[in-house]
């Protein structure tokens, strides 16, 4: 498929009745195995991608962001979506280089946020947070192909938990030019549906926190339009790959190999 295929269907997907998965791989092994179980479309996670380089998560570089980027686009011929996180800078221009170059590597979509990445101010001001996604929609808006920009307000991870004030961020960045709109770590499906009735744009929810994950019936009667997985396949796979180990290493046996899939079936998500 093409790149305006793959946006096409991606923009098909939001625009379709009901909640959809985007599953979040981290290579282009995972990217096949998720393609192959199903899933429509496929979307980087900030934190798996640092994992593979054995990084903290925010430790990335835009350039290698974009790297990871193009092998899971390469992978399949899913439609991709990339976490690009603050956008690598602070500027309006710094989100709008980094939308450009998604757009070069093949995505069809990608996610700026409005966390500084700095504990002594965590968020941006609401009016930079703005203008920084209305460069980078302004950047999108020229490729010539639905580029999907998801606009997203890290309050509830960044120890700001207002829904008030992550409502009036997602509001402005709809104002701002934003196709998707996204607030990580709601509490509850109360303020999911707070959040979903307040703007007319798709929203995504975010999936891959404990007791704030909630089932795909229940986000879609709330409003949800997408269901993003964060790390959460990643640590899944990590969480595995320590337990057997440590079974190796601490009772000398290989009783994980009775769960694990072998390597014929894993080969044919290869193909």
């Amino acid at each position: 498929m093409t790149q305006t295929e793959k946006a096409i269907a991606f923009r098909a997907l939001h625009d379709a009745p009901g909640a959809f998965l985007i599953a979040n791989a981290w290579d282009a092994g995972s990217a096949k195995l998720l393609a192959g179980l199903g899933f429509k479309a496929l979307a980087t996670s900030s934190g798996a991608k640092a994992g593979v380089l054995g990084r903290k998560d925010g430790q990335v570089t835009r350039e290698e962001a974009a790297i990871n980027a193009r092998t899971i686009v390469d992978a399949t011929d899913l439609p991709v979506s990339a976490d690009m996180e603050k956008g690598f800078g602070d500027t309006p221009m710094d989100a709008a280089l980094t939308i450009a170059l998604g757009a070069s590597v093949g995505l069809v979509g990608a996610s700026i946020e409005d966390a500084t990445g700095d504990p002594s101010y965590p968020l941006m001001d609401i009016g930079l947070a703005a203008e920084r996604i209305a460069a980078a929609a302004q950047v999108a808006q020229g490729f010539g192909f639905p580029f999907l920009l998801t606009a997203r307000t890290e309050n509830y991870l960044r120890g700001n938990p207002d829904l008030n004030d992550t409502i009036a961020r997602l509001q402005a960045f709809e104002a701002a030019g934003a196709d998707v709109l996204m607030a990580p770590g709601l509490p509850d499906l109360d303020a999911v549906r707070a959040v979903c009735s307040s703007v007319s744009k798709p929203v995504n929810f975010m999936a891959g926190i404990r007791g704030k994950s909630f089932t795909v019936p229940e986000l879609a009667a709330a409003g949800v339009k997408r269901i993003s997985l964060a790390t959460s396949l990643f640590r899944a796979a990590m969480t595995g790959a320590m337990n057997a180990a440590m079974e190796v290493r601490d009772h000398g046996t290989f009783s994980y190999l009775d769960g694990t899939m072998p390597t014929p079936d894993w080969n044919r998500f290869m193909t």
